[in-house]
């Protein structure tokens, strides 16, 4: 991979990180393009470049926080409080929200890790099958469409509990398979669970930071289990992360001003295209 390779991935996946139309899927269709016009690119379904997209993923983690640097720091500073006040005995002085929160939202990435990782050699073969993503990017877009003709969504979050807890994440680790979008899962199976549309955004959002690290930690030993020689450096990496961590800032900031205007049906009509494109690609044996 060239430095260049790695800019152009990483503002890709910049882009498409937040805006619902998977950007895992838009990332194996650059590779395989660039590919297909003689890069020297790992194969997109390589432990390597599972690594790099695992590691611009994790970029966008810094979007995340830079945009919801307010939610984050205060729900930190509460869930410190309720952790103090429970820790401290005072366990009837009040219903401990952020602390049961905070576990709802680990519950939701324990239930994507049952959902995903059985399925995790599966998912990574479609990698390799841009047909095949054609088809999940079909589904998303059926999902983005709905989010958008659901009525007012009434619940709050005193009332995420554990089946709401389990629906998201089991959405989550669906979510694994190229061309499902993470968020326009996550965000579509809240919605329909009732919750806001502020909170399902946020829920969905905050439970990447952990889903997200864990995989990136786990791809992480199984390439330093491969004994050839890598074709993906450090530096690409980080180039990788950088753009893609500086991008995402402006996407995250469009995704959550369309989400609450209920305006998901727009993306729909992309991933709609996209996937008829992709379908004919490959095909064609232009993929």
């Amino acid at each position: 991979m060239t430095s260049l390779e790695a800019i152009i991935l990483g503002i890709i996946q910049g882009i498409f990180m937040f805006l619902p139309v998977s950007s895992t899927s838009h990332l194996v269709l650059s590779q395989h393009w660039l590919i297909s016009r003689g890069s020297a690119l790992p194969p997109p379904e390589s432990p390597e470049m599972i690594l790099f997209d695992l590691v611009v993923h994790v970029g966008t983690l810094v979007s995340i926080a830079v945009v919801f640097k307010k939610s984050l720091s205060g729900f930190l500073s509460r869930l410190r409080g309720d952790l103090g006040q429970y820790l401290g005995g005072k366990k009837g002085c009040g219903e401990f929200l952020y602390l049961r929160l905070a576990g709802m939202g680990l519950f939701s990435v324990f239930i994507t890790g049952l959902v995903g990782f059985p399925l995790k050699a599966y998912f990574e073969q479609v990698f390799a099958r841009p047909a095949a993503i054609s088809i999940t990017l079909t589904i998303t877009g059926i999902l983005l469409y709905i989010t958008d003709i659901l009525g007012p969504r009434k619940r709050g979050l005193r009332k995420i509990n554990p089946k709401v807890a389990t629906t998201i994440g089991a959405a989550q680790g669906l979510a694994l398979l190229p061309g499902l979008s993470r968020s326009g899962m996550t965000i579509t199976f809240a919605l329909l669970s009732g919750l806001k549309r502020r909170w399902a955004a946020e829920y969905s959002f905050f439970i990447a930071f952990p889903t997200i690290i864990m995989a990136t930690i786990l791809q992480s030993f199984q390439v330093w289990h491969i004994n050839d020689s890598l074709n993906v450096g450090v530096m690409q990496l980080a180039i990788g992360f950088l753009v893609s961590a500086l991008v995402g800032i402006g996407a995250l900031k469009l995704v959550l001003k369309l989400l609450y205007k209920a305006k998901f049906r727009y993306f729909s009509y992309y991933v709609w295209v996209l996937a008829a494109v992709v379908f004919i690609s490959s095909l064609r044996g232009a993929l």
